[in-house]
């Protein structure tokens, strides 16, 4: 009996032995291969991280030194998702906004008094002015000035398009279509089609962005009321200067009412031909920079062509063939108090010489002189936004120069003729603007009796659609 109870012993701890012995086998068989899976993992990790830093970089392509390549890329892009879909453009859809300005005035002329008043010398309202814009406020009580549709969409790697259809109830016109480059290299850009000509400051910018409802005098006399909008082409050059300084060129048409003109006429028994075409050249320079919180931006600008103007007034009809220089310098300043308050200044001085023969006609008898006109006139504002949506303003208006000579008479005609304006504007968001504006114009004649033109305008701006941010 004690034999077999050692025996089972024995065998027992032999048991037991080689259990312990397989376990610890078992064990690090199983810690082999935990090392080898945490090898594995890690590599998995590597594989991971070099793949998403190459994901990274597809997403964050380095923008190619020159533009062109970088804008043939972006065009590709779009390319390349149209091709994959092609029943889904929307990558080349224009953008498209509808911007609508209307107004109630009050006034203390009737509108027929309005349209008959001058400025001797200067301007008188032409019997067809009548255009996409017409003229903005021109009635008391309430006006639809315009309904703006705006379109822009790049065209390809080269070039983007621009169009501008205003309507009022005088009907619609194309204002502006034109293609603008989008990298030739050196500096330059290229414009072509029916533009705003960069002449001066407020010129090339659409009412809407104006910081008054009426435009300045010194525009109205000189350019009418739709400005200088020509159908010719425009070179930039933007310097490689550390600030920046802009000169353009520009060749147009010049078929401008107020200033220009093309087409021949016949008064009378004279015969007077159609200008070349085109007619007109523009020049300027234009620069800008900081001084702190002051920032800068000026200019100087040059135009001349030839002049054909022939309409009836006063049951007369009056002519003039002749010649026209412009010259004008325009200054803007704003100095931001913080992110939301700034003052702004801003200014014009056109300057025109024309010379040539001034007819008028009775019906009877037809006069000739020889004429000489240099006259001038600028206009000055503050605006101080003082809030977020809150902005304020005062804009004086003055035509200071009216020397006109006819067979070398100087004739006695008015001049130092102002204009007032102040306006409060309120803007729920930038997309609505609501506008009061007061101001007194006494710059206007009924034969030879001042008329001053006492006014006040609520005006209400609204935008919808994309819309590009206005140039500063």
């Amino acid at each position: 009996m004690k034999k077999l109870a050692l025996s089972l012993a024995i065998f027992s701890f032999s048991f037991a032995q080689e259990s312990l012995e397989d376990l610890k086998r078992q064990l690090e068989e199983q810690r082999r291969l935990i090392r080898e899976l945490e090898k594995k993992i890690e590599a998995l990790e590597k594989v991971q991280k070099v793949e998403a830093r190459q994901e990274e970089k597809k997403e964050e392509k380095p923008t190619p030194a020159d533009r062109t390549l970088q804008l043939r890329s972006k065009y590709e892009e779009r390319l390349k998702a149209f091709q994959i879909s092609p029943f889904r453009q929307t990558a080349f859809l224009p953008d498209i906004s509808l911007i609508v300005d209307t107004s109630v005035v009050g006034r203390n002329r009737k509108d027929k008094e309005l349209k008959e008043l001058k400025i001797p010398g200067l301007y008188h309202k032409h019997e067809h002015d009548k255009h996409g814009h017409g003229a903005p406020n021109e009635k008391r009580g309430f006006n639809l000035n315009y309904a703006e549709l705006f379109f822009y969409s790049p065209v390809d790697p080269y070039f983007d398009l621009y169009a501008t259809i205003p309507f009022s109830e005088h009907g619609a016109e194309v204002e502006e279509a034109y293609a603008v480059t989008r990298g030739l290299p050196g500096g330059f850009q290229l414009k072509v089609g029916k533009f705003r000509s960069s002449f001066g400051r407020l010129n090339s910018q659409h009412p809407h962005a104006w910081d008054f409802a009426t435009q300045p005098l010194v525009y109205k006399v000189f350019f009418g009321d739709d400005g200088l909008t020509e159908k010719g082409i425009q070179l930039n050059w933007l310097a490689p200067t550390p600030f920046y300084l802009l000169f353009g060129a520009e060749v147009l048409q010049g078929e401008n009412e107020q200033s220009f003109g093309t087409e021949g006429f016949r008064i009378g028994s004279v015969e007077v031909p159609e200008t070349r075409k085109p007619n007109l050249y523009v020049g300027f320079v234009k620069t800008s920079f900081d001084v702190g919180n002051l920032s800068v931006l000026t200019g100087l600008s040059y135009g001349a062509g030839h002049t054909r103007i022939h309409h009836t007034h006063d049951n007369k009809e009056h002519a003039f063939a002749g010649k026209t220089k412009l010259y004008g310098f325009d200054l803007t300043a704003r100095y931001n108090i913080d992110s939301t308050r700034y003052v702004s200044f801003q200014g014009e001085y056109i300057y025109r010489d024309s010379e040539g023969k001034y007819f008028e006609y009775d019906g009877n008898m037809l006069t000739t002189e020889e004429t000489k006109k240099k006259q001038g006139g600028f206009y000055s504002q503050l605006v101080f936004r003082f809030d977020k949506r809150w902005r304020a303003g005062v804009q004086y208006n003055l035509i200071n120069k009216n020397d006109v000579k006819k067979d070398g008479v100087k004739r006695d005609l008015p001049k130092n003729l102002p204009a007032y304006y102040a306006m409060l504007e309120y803007s729920p968001t930038e997309f609505s603007r609501i506008r009061l504006q007061v101001g007194q114009n006494r710059a206007f004649y009924e034969k030879n009796s001042r008329k001053t033109v006492n006014e006040v305008i609520l005006q209400f701006n609204f935008a919808i659609g994309a819309h590009g941010a206005h140039p500063f």
